[in-house]
């Protein structure tokens, strides 16, 4: 930093090119706001997003006196020089312009010559507001597992209830098997048990039983289970299994629910003219080399209605749903499905073009 508090007004061309060169370098490699003034306390350096964070250019701001500051920065700077104390973390509210505040940490330090006299005074601003975000994120994040291990609990001891309730439903119905009322408690009991165990299964981890298993069986047997929606909507299905080896370490129940889910929601997105397409494929030697090792994926595609972009990056939150009686916990646990068998999922989708759902698992195929 000499060169930038140099008192000497009479220094060579030379060095205010080395003042310059040096600017520009902290202009692209500074993170935050650097600020200087020498002895005189004039300003010698206007660094970074010194600019952004002040309001002022620096042609407004270099080469005048530390008083064209915002008052905060100019007192603490002030207060570095008189003191000949550092500081460090202070936080301010810069306004850069009549509409725009930016809360800011400032650290100072004292420019010092020959014999420990003082030269000048610098001052280091971060911008507070990415920490706050995060801060408020992590926040957040705890609400949610507080809110989840509450959820969990709450919808453990309401399933313990429904076995009472549904019970005794049954009882009714077998003495008054007219009552329209009876059907309409029980099949909404049904509904309400079905969310409560989507709710668990999203809020806790089971205990999966992996074992190596063939994934075209697994889809086989899904297909079946839909093969009377299949038929009832005239929905043509295309097979396309290529991979190779189909072995992977894995739930067969819970990669079943996983297919399940994705299968109602393309069946629910098509017309009696759609198609409906369930491929595999293992992923080629350079792709292989990327993942850590050879990847089995499945592709399952429709030529429904798509995606709106808005809605594609919430489809994986929960309780985030389009359908009239969804419960937008589907996707979630299909997702959370996939990633506890070391695997990932993406979508791909347009509207009116249809939506296509890119699983991949690890393959458990020897290697030769």
């Amino acid at each position: 930093m000499p060169e930038m508090l140099n008192d000497d007004s009479s220094a060579p061309p030379e060095a205010a090119h080395t003042v310059l060169d040096f600017s520009d370098l902290l202009d692209h490699c500074l993170e935050g706001a650097l600020i200087a003034i020498d002895a005189q306390q004039t300003i010698v350096a206007f660094a970074g997003g010194a600019e952004s964070y002040t309001g002022l250019s620096a042609a407004d701001a270099l080469n005048k006196p530390v008083g064209v500051l915002v008052s905060p920065l100019r007192e603490l700077l002030q207060k570095t020089f008189s003191t000949g104390k550092p500081h460090r973390d202070a936080q301010m509210l810069l306004r850069s312009d009549q509409s725009h505040s930016i809360s800011v940490r400032v650290t100072t330090a004292v420019l010092r010559g020959p014999g420990g006299k003082p030269r000048g005074a610098i001052a280091l601003i971060h911008d507070l507001g990415p920490l706050r975000d995060f801060e408020h994120r992590l926040r957040r994040l705890d609400r949610l597992a507080s809110l989840g291990t509450l959820s969990a609990s709450v919808a453990h001891e309401v399933k313990n209830a429904l076995v009472a309730v549904k019970t005794f439903v049954d009882l009714l119905r077998n003495k008054h098997q007219d009552a329209p009322l009876a059907d309409l408690v029980n099949r909404e009991i049904g509904r309400i048990d079905s969310i409560v165990s989507q709710l668990l299964r999203f809020s806790g981890r089971t205990r999966s039983a992996f074992e190596s298993l063939h994934l075209h069986n697994v889809l086989n047997h899904s297909l079946a289970l839909v093969q009377h929606q299949l038929d009832a909507n005239k929905i043509q299905v295309r097979r396309s299994f290529n991979a190779a080896s189909d072995l992977v370490q894995g739930d067969e129940y819970q990669l079943e629910q996983a297919f399940m889910n994705l299968l109602l929601n393309a069946l629910e997105a098509m017309s009696s003219t759609g198609e409906l397409t369930v491929a595999t494929k293992l992923e080629q030697p350079e792709e292989t080399l990327r993942m850590g090792g050879p990847q089995l994926s499945v592709t399952i595609q429709d030529n429904g209605a798509g995606i709106p972009p808005e809605h594609l990056e919430r489809l994986f939150e929960p309780f985030f749903t389009t359908k009239a009686h969804g419960t937008g916990l589907g996707l979630p646990i299909t997702r959370r499905i996939v990633q506890e068998h070391q695997g990932s999922v993406r979508v791909e989708s347009l509207p009116g073009q249809g939506t296509k759902f890119i699983l991949t698992f690890p393959s458990a195929a020897k290697q030769p």
